[in-house]
């Protein structure tokens, strides 16, 4: 499977993850982490290969999100990088399409 890469911009704290999945077998996946926030960055380290069938499986108790819900503590509720890190790990074992993804938000009045 070839790799991927993936570009996260968390929003108005001005964070950028950069993240690269490899999997030699489509299914055990290893996330490569780069950012700008220090939290993430801890996270980074303690990421294991993830067995992206038994994560998707697991849905918000696998181990990619525990160790978010472990690490990130103090982090905004809303951060989008943890759903960008599995989403990398869904594309990388082919259980998903790369596409871009995105999010808008703004003020209206009433």
């Amino acid at each position: 499977m070839p790799d991927i890469k993936g570009t996260i911009n968390a929003g108005v704290c001005g964070f950028t993850t950069e993240v690269v999945g490899r999997s030699e077998d489509g299914q055990n996946v290893t996330l490569s982490i780069t950012s700008d926030c220090e939290n993430v960055r801890q996270l980074a380290v303690l990421l294991p290969e993830l067995d992206a069938y038994s994560e998707i499986g697991a849905g918000y108790d696998g181990e990619l999100l525990r160790l978010v819900r472990e690490r990130l503590q103090g982090c905004c509720g809303g951060c989008v990088v943890p759903a960008g890190l599995f989403k990398a790990m869904q594309v990388t074992a082919g259980l998903a399409l790369p596409h871009t993804l995105s999010m808008e938000f703004e003020r209206v009045t009433g």
